[in-house]
């Protein structure tokens, strides 16, 4: 019984909540990312370079060699360098995604902590009076 309370401890820490809701956060936003760069940002990037789906380039070392009846005798060697490209856009693009998403955190974190508190000078005769009272505990 003490190591399911134990465990219970454990889960129910403040450090161990916070990192469970930040996974689950990050991966909702992974998929949002992931969706953005795919389905929005690819496309486009495709169309502007002529037309070309990234993930279809590849250089074929030896084609696939079929018999009469179509059944595949040797299998197809190609080094798929288009999913490779395809792979760095998705994570380029999530990085800079994520890197725009967290300066603007901390710009609005840096915000609300920049309350400015403006001193007010301390008046003349209040001035006076700490002089004085220093002299006199010397």
């Amino acid at each position: 019984m003490s190591i399911v309370k134990e465990f219970k401890e454990f889960a129910m820490k403040g450090n161990m909540l916070d990192m469970a809701i930040g996974i689950i956060i990050g991966v909702a936003f992974n998929r949002i990312v992931t969706s953005l760069v795919q389905d929005i940002f690819m496309p486009v990037i495709g169309f502007m370079v002529g037309g070309v789906n990234f993930e279809n380039l590849q250089f074929v070392i030896q084609r696939e060699v079929l018999d009469g009846t179509g059944e595949v005798l040797q299998e197809l060697v190609a080094v798929r360098y288009g999913s490779f490209l395809q792979t760095l856009f998705d994570f380029l693009l999530i990085a800079l995604t994520i890197f725009v998403v967290v300066k603007a955190i901390n710009r609005m974190k840096k915000k609300s902590e920049d309350v400015k508190v403006e001193e007010v000078p301390t008046p003349k005769d209040i001035e006076l009076l700490t002089e004085i009272r220093d002299l006199l505990k010397k």
